[in-house]
């Protein structure tokens, strides 16, 4: 667990796509910190679940009653704004301009890899969405003429889960060159991205603009490569039902360690894709929104570079994940062909040094908290529709011809 030492100052905090599986428990945990938080949320994470058909397993109130409810325990207030930001780029300006926050947590992106990988609709709403969001946000913090600190939460899998025999840096790999006269030069350049999706591969593109607009505005950013969060619930959203977060068990939005503990509290075979040799790297959702404390508490100065943090405590083999659950639970474990065009095996190895020198005492995977969700998956099992389990959206497409109008959700 993350202990603080010390006191914050109190700032204004902006938490876009702050109903979402993370977004949610971070507003909240921040506004029990003491911090002023304002979520701006388009709400379109719920239009994706009547898309899908596949809702919350844990039964989410309206985000107008959440806000109601986390009045009424703690006292605290925290407001709302209806934006699109990926198109409401005045809006979001007047928002800034006239909030003048102090930082902006940056969740608002289209965060499934298999949702992305649907159709051809998908994966340009993943791109118009995400890549739009992220520079309309950079682009409007500039026109305001503010100074105010961005973190974004991005993901481990823009690398591949590839390692080329090293451990992935945090954010930065030091190079030598040389030159034409054959001098020597040495150098950092951002660690080479080879993402997996079209999803993963919006997050690399944030790098990019993060970069530009760092180095021409001087706008400061850390950017956070998160693994996979598994969990459900943090100190905050436990204080009621309902604050309770989201648990996607779904085939295109259920995380995989999630999933399998899902699986075994409903007697569902564990679908472990492929050889379950896929290596990932994880964190626990209440670690996630200490992250992004940290992150807030410890901003880089306008002269410094994009801060870069691997947000992840741990690293299994998906295979191990569900033999370790099978063994707490009793649970069957089922090998599926595996959906994604990516290696069958494959090792990882993670620099997380930052986040441990702010002080995060990481959370790992532990008896206690797998029962833990696996008895909030046995609670609300009775909402489980079993359809809606096995992944359906696969990484390569029939040679059939496109349907003329087909729409993603927004």
């Amino acid at each position: 667990m993350f202990l603080s030492g010390t006191k914050q100052t109190r700032k204004k905090i902006m938490v876009m796509g702050g109903d979402g599986f993370c977004g949610w428990p971070t507003s909240l945990h921040l506004s029990n910190a003491g911090h002023e938080v304002i979520i701006v949320d388009n709400l379109s994470r719920r239009e994706i679940d009547v898309e899908l058909e596949a809702e919350s397993l844990t039964p989410i109130q309206p985000l107008g009653k959440r806000l109601e409810a986390w009045e009424d325990i703690t006292g605290k207030t925290i407001r709302f704004h209806r934006i699109n930001i990926a198109e409401q780029f005045d809006a979001l300006l007047h928002l800034l301009v006239t909030e003048q926050p102090d930082a902006i947590v940056h969740f608002a992106e289209q965060r499934s890899a298999p949702y992305s990988m649907k159709s051809a609709a998908h994966k340009r709403y993943t791109v118009d969405n995400n890549m739009n969001a992220t520079h309309n946000l950079l682009a409007a913090v500039v026109e305001s003429g503010l100074d105010i600190h961005l973190v974004h939460l991005g993901t481990m899998g823009v690398y591949g889960y590839g390692t080329a025999g090293m451990a992935i840096p945090e954010g930065y790999l030091d190079v030598e060159v040389t030159t034409e006269a054959g001098e020597r030069v040495e150098q950092q350049i951002l660690y080479p991205t080879n993402p997996g999706s079209v999803y993963h591969m919006t997050k690399s593109q944030d790098q990019l603009l993060f970069q530009f607009y760092n180095k021409n505005d001087r706008i400061r950013i850390t950017d956070l490569h998160q693994g996979i969060v598994w969990g459900t619930n943090t100190e905050e959203t436990k204080l009621d039902e309902r604050l309770i977060n989201r648990f996607d068990y779904d085939g295109d939005y259920g995380t995989v360690l999630n999933r399998f503990l899902m699986q075994a509290a409903v007697g569902y075979p564990m679908t472990v894709h492929g050889t379950g040799g896929q290596t990932r790297a994880f964190i626990h959702i209440q670690d996630t929104v200490r992250c992004i404390e940290l992150a807030i508490a410890h901003p880089p100065s306008p002269d410094e570079k994009v801060l870069i943090f691997n947000q992840m405590t741990e690293t299994h083999r998906v295979r191990d994940l569900a033999e370790m659950i099978a063994g707490l639970t009793g649970a069957e474990v089922a090998y599926v062909d595996n959906p994604r065009n990516e290696a069958a095996e494959n090792d990882l190895h993670v620099k997380n040094e930052l986040f441990l020198s702010k002080g995060l005492q990481p959370i790992t995977l532990n008896e206690g908290l797998l029962t833990e969700v696996t008895k909030v998956a046995e609670e609300y099992s009775h909402r489980a529709d079993m359809d809606k389990i096995p992944a359906r959206s696969t990484w390569t497409r029939s040679h059939k011809p496109g349907i003329p109008g087909e729409k993603a959700s927004k």
